[in-house]
């Protein structure tokens, strides 16, 4: 699906980043790209967050990041596990690096390292054991 916020190239290599962000964690990355929502996205974020089994990890360390390019929207939910280990200020700076990346138009860039530097978190917080790293939730930018 194209669009002229991300093209099919750039779509494929965030789920790589997602994929990467979540090779040495337990956490799980998921990127919902809105474009139906016309108000209160704070709102329909939470709705995807749970609509998409993110609130049911086993250690609550799932990430959602939601977009509407449009709305100029952009709201990141971390679930309880993750929020407690890197509070308010650590999601704040996020948010404004991710805007400021849009304002110039940096949509593929201001995603992805956001999404790595998430997964640097994660893996901090949320490290493998045992070697073993199931995938709880699908890597595939969803959409509405």
């Amino acid at each position: 699906m194209m669009n002229q916020y991300l093209n099919n190239i750039q779509m494929a290599s965030l789920v790589e980043a997602i994929q990467q962000a979540e090779d040495f964690s337990t956490g799980e990355i998921r990127l919902h790209i809105d474009k139906s929502t016309e108000e209160n996205s704070a709102k329909t974020a939470f709705e995807i967050f749970k609509n998409l089994g993110m609130d049911n990890t086993k250690e609550r360390n799932a990430v959602l990041f939601h977009v509407n390019f449009e709305k100029k929207y952009l709201t990141i939910i971390g679930d309880k596990g993750i929020h407690e280990k890197v509070h308010q200020e650590f999601w704040d700076n996020l948010h404004d690096k991710i805007t400021h990346a849009f304002s110039e138009g940096k949509y593929f860039e201001g995603l992805r390292s956001a999404i790595l530097e998430t997964g640097v978190e994660l893996k901090k917080f949320f490290p493998i054991k045992n070697g073993e790293n199931p995938n709880e939730l699908s890597n595939e930018i969803t959409f509405s």
